[in-house]
């Protein structure tokens, strides 16, 4: 499914009148059918493209909040349908009506609610998860409170993961400008003081040789790092809802980054799997749900394997006991025996999860810190340990180096 933005003209009593609406339909065929239909004449289609302010406003988790209590608002009195209909309607700001306009169109066309929100393209797979979840289980006022909370918690997580990417990030750059501004300077130091014995002299260059390819290969290394940390979260963000990308998997196989990724996919998915199973919504349907309620193919695989084994007449603790969950997880789910059981199990594994990605998250954060401290120390380490090797002392090339370059050489 397609917007699109429709120039058309329709024959009046007065001549014809130039119209311009918005369709969402899977096809440009499609759209010429509608049009026909109304008798007009199409002049040109082109899909709709969400300006930069409006990608950035679709994509606040505060303002799918707002959206999400507006229908759990309205639907006191009227069905969610209607709800998200009357809240579409009564918005009378342009860039909002831009953004819900595949709503009400999805609407128009006799789509469920549940379609119009995966129409807006706004919510992630795991909201979206919880939502059709309740839906199927017509409780839909009661799953829109834990969609609230999930968005409030990935919010949470998010800023966590801004977070340590910032400073990772000012980490980086902070030691790229420090090798750009000290190797010239320090190279140059040494470069401009070297011995006159030519025995000493051979021994210095070959140590100030090794300095400088040290360097050249440590300031490089830095960049490298920069431009990937860059990209990624470039990558992340223009990619934000989809299943799969090279980024994602580039990302993915970093052990610690890989594992925390891994338990914030199986704690949404879970928590989903738990909800729908106490909305006594069918196990087949919960597996295939709880597979959409994450972006990572490694959680969405483990549930689709799980429902496949479950058609072939495996009973379903067996099903669920699989990798990639941990033995205590396993041996949970191994003795299971109603779904009562299996929704307070899946509640645990989602907890476990959730405190699990907290610990690989502080984990994280300390260990950029330490290697950023590692990397230092080699930097500035090499350079000490050259002046030793060359038997200078560290206060007369601070001298020099804050003196512009000295004339003596070395021993």
């Amino acid at each position: 499914m397609q917007q699109w933005i429709v120039e058309f003209t329709v024959d009046t009593p007065a001549g014809p009148k130039l119209m311009v609406e918005s369709y969402y339909l899977p096809t440009v065929g499609d759209v010429r059918n509608e049009i026909s239909k109304r008798g007009g004449s199409v002049l040109t289609i082109r899909p709709h493209e969400r300006s930069a302010f409006e990608r950035w406003m679709a994509r606040s988790s505060w303002w799918q909040v707002q959206l999400l209590r507006g229908i759990q608002f309205r639907s006191t009195v009227t069905s969610p349908g209607v709800a998200l209909w009357r809240l579409i309607q009564s918005e009378t700001n342009p860039r909002r009506q831009n953004i819900l306009s595949p709503a009400r169109e999805a609407l128009s066309r006799g789509l469920g609610v549940i379609d119009a929100l995966k129409a807006l393209n706004i919510f992630d797979h795991g909201t979206i998860a919880i939502l059709a979840a309740s839906e199927r289980s017509n409780k839909l006022m009661e799953g829109i409170p834990h969609a609230i909370q999930s968005i409030t918690q990935k919010r949470k997580n998010r800023r966590a993961i801004i977070g340590t990417m910032s400073w990772v990030g000012f980490d980086i750059l902070t030691i790229v400008q420090g090798m750009f501004w000290g190797k010239d300077k320090i190279i140059g130091w040494f470069r401009s003081n070297v011995p006159s014995d030519p025995d000493e002299l051979e021994k210095y260059n070959l140590v100030v040789g090794r300095l400088e390819f040290l360097w050249g290969f440590l300031t490089w290394l830095a960049v490298a790092m920069m431009a990937f940390l860059v990209w990624a979260i470039f990558s992340f963000w223009n990619n934000r809802g989809k299943k799969d990308w090279p980024t994602a998997r580039i990302v993915r196989k970093i052990p610690l980054i890989g594992a925390y990724l891994r338990d914030l996919g199986f704690s949404d998915s879970t928590a989903a799997a738990a909800r729908m199973l106490r909305g006594r919504v069918p196990i087949a349907d919960v597996l295939s749900q709880a597979s959409e309620a994450t972006t990572l193919p490694e959680v969405g695989d483990y549930w689709l394997r799980a429902r496949e084994e479950l058609t072939r007449g495996v009973g379903l603790g067996a099903a669920l006991d699989r990798d990639p969950l941990t033995k205590g997880e396993r041996m949970e789910l191994a003795g299971i025996t109603d779904l009562d059981q299996v929704a307070t199990v899946m509640d645990s594994i989602s907890d476990m999860r959730s405190q699990s990605s907290k610990t690989r998250h502080s984990l994280i954060v300390w260990m950029a810190f330490g290697l950023s401290g590692v990397y230092l120390v080699i930097a500035f380490g090499s350079a000490i340990y050259a002046l030793t090797v060359m038997n200078m002392s560290l206060d007369s090339m601070m001298g020099g180096l804050m003196g512009g370059g000295g004339e003596g050489g070395g021993e």
